[in-house]
């Protein structure tokens, strides 16, 4: 069994969309610690919408917290604190695709990170998008990784930019996966298609 983590470069950069590419490649179990906001329509049925196999399980969140925001701030308004000794993996023979929220400094309490979640057998699945500074939080997530020592990987979501990723490449020697374009739009079908394309480079 193995498990892949993903995170991002920042929030909002195709995590989920890449957690459901992971999940149907591997006919994975999915999990995700910490769900902030969106309750009704939260990234577990997101991914579970999207994915076309009948082996993979989709694991309930640890904390489910109301208000979109950093978990540390939206547990607080629910009158918790989240306690990571709380987060624990699902039991499962399966591989896991466990997907962070947000970036890897995003704060779960006063003093851990979303980065604390992360184990030494896991493969981080990196989420980078282009946009103005993308370059300069792609190389803070890839050293902050490798300063951990994990194995990582990454995955560009959104249509190739030649010079913003060759200069990634150069600057960490990253395993990169491929590219997630931006389609019109993403549904059980799109996602098998992405899959088959990234299932022998898992």
């Amino acid at each position: 069994m193995n498990t892949y983590f993903v995170t991002g470069i920042s929030t909002d950069v195709g995590k989920t969309i890449v957690s459901a590419i992971l999940v149907e490649a591997l006919k994975a179990d999915y999990f995700k610690p910490v769900q902030a906001g969106e309750l009704d329509n939260c990234d577990t049925k997101k991914v579970q919408s999207l994915v076309s196999n009948t082996k993979s399980v989709f694991h309930p969140n640890s904390y489910a917290l109301k208000t979109p925001m950093s978990p540390h701030g939206a547990a607080e308004l629910d009158g918790l604190t989240i306690d990571i000794k709380n987060i624990k993996r699902p039991k499962t023979k399966n591989n896991l695709v466990i997907e962070g929220a947000g970036g890897l400094m995003v704060p779960l309490n006063d003093s851990e990170t979303i980065l604390d979640l992360i184990q030494p057998k896991d493969k981080v699945i990196i989420v980078s998008r282009h946009y103005l500074g993308s370059i300069n939080h792609t190389l803070l997530t890839i050293n902050t990784l490798k300063e951990k020592g994990v194995n990582i990987a990454l995955i560009y979501s959104g249509n190739e930019h030649k010079s913003t990723e060759t200069i990634i490449e150069k600057m960490t020697g990253v395993e990169v996966l491929g590219n997630i374009n931006d389609e019109p739009y993403f549904d059980k079908n799109v996602i098998k298609e992405y899959a088959e394309k990234f299932k022998n480079r898992l």
